[in-house]
């Protein structure tokens, strides 16, 4: 109840307005901006005082002594690739989003060259503070490492502040997804023909793409249910990896139509003045698309992940076969 009731808050919202998406967003990620700050230097203070733990002690020791930087082996290592390629969907969201901004070509490149940054200190930086505190080999996989490591230090109050940033994390993606695939599903089907499409590409009066964003609101609608009829770890990890499968395709996609738009460029002899240029062109789009081919290998090595890869890619046929299906048709 409680996620179809963050479901039904959040689709009210974006069909209001885009600047209300926004300011929803802002707030969110100020909640975990600030957590994880405070997270971190929660872990530097322990680690200074050498805060006892029912495990030992906060030190930065933790992070090498049980096992060294690959405990589980190379496999270990490199069967994380999934999750961590789960971690970073939504980083498209960057682009879906200049159509809307009021000054992209500062907004956007600005963006773009804060994530690096934004990725060591709150992805990295909070795992270092959690491993240093607590040894990785005594963390749970049933629950929130950041609850389970404040319970077990006796800091239960600040546990309870975890758990509602957990889920302002969530009602975060949940809101970006909305926002985007409603805006996809508008630009992928404006000026089609078939009624449906007509139907996915109308704006409101608000010039809002409603229609496409209820649609996606039904789709993850779903996900809730499965969860409630399927509560494990195993769903989980088969939904995350056929995302991580779907969005490789999809930054695959990308790549392919920047090559193409680059070759198009060139044969038109349009000259290119884009103070945003893209890094070592075309040899890292090259090495993107050989690191997703990899992430894609490394998913054939884990049941679970082949399993997810093989039904990705058949839903991925199964779309394909709709969609020329009904391009035959009209």
């Amino acid at each position: 109840m409680p996620g179809l009731l963050i479901i039904a808050v959040l689709l009210t919202m974006n069909l209001i307005t885009v600047g209300l998406f926004g300011e929803t967003e802002f707030w969110f990620a100020l909640i975990k901006i600030i957590a994880i700050i405070a997270l971190i230097a929660t872990g530097i203070l322990l680690v200074v005082v050498g805060f006892k733990t029912p495990v030992g002690k906060a030190s930065l020791g933790n992070l090498l002594n049980y096992g060294g930087l690959f405990p589980k082996g190379l496999k270990g290592f490199l069967l994380s690739f999934q999750m961590v390629t789960f971690g970073f969907i939504g980083i498209e969201l960057i682009g879906v989003t200049a159509s809307e901004t009021e000054n992209p070509k500062k907004v956007i490149p600005k963006a773009i060259n804060e994530i690096p940054t934004r990725v060591i200190i709150f992805y990295v930086g909070s795992l270092l503070a959690l491993m240093s505190i607590y040894p990785w080999k005594n963390i749970s996989a049933s629950q929130s490492p950041f609850v389970q490591v404040f319970e077990n230090i006796g800091i239960t109050a600040a546990a309870g502040i975890i758990n509602f940033v957990v889920l302002t994390a969530a009602a975060s993606a949940c809101n970006s997804s909305l926002f985007s695939t409603g805006r996809m599903l508008f630009s992928l089907n404006y000026k089609n023909n078939s009624s449906f499409s007509k139907w996915l590409s109308k704006l409101s009066r608000r010039q809002v793409p409603a229609n496409g964003i209820v649609f996606s609101a039904i789709v993850i609608t779903f996900a809730v249910i499965a969860n409630f009829v399927i509560p494990n770890t195993a769903l989980f990890s088969f939904i995350s990896s056929v995302a991580t499968t779907c969005f490789l395709f999809i930054w695959g996609m990308i790549i392919v139509a920047h090559l193409k738009f680059k070759k198009q460029q060139k044969l038109q002899k349009k000259n290119n003045k884009s103070k945003f240029k893209m890094p070592l062109f075309p040899w890292g789009d090259y090495l993107v698309l050989a690191f997703l081919i990899f992430v894609a290998v490394i998913m054939c090595l884990d049941k679970t992940t082949l399993a997810a890869l093989i039904a990705s890619i058949v839903w991925l046929g199964l779309l394909f076969s709709i969609k020329s299906a009904a391009r035959r048709m009209e």
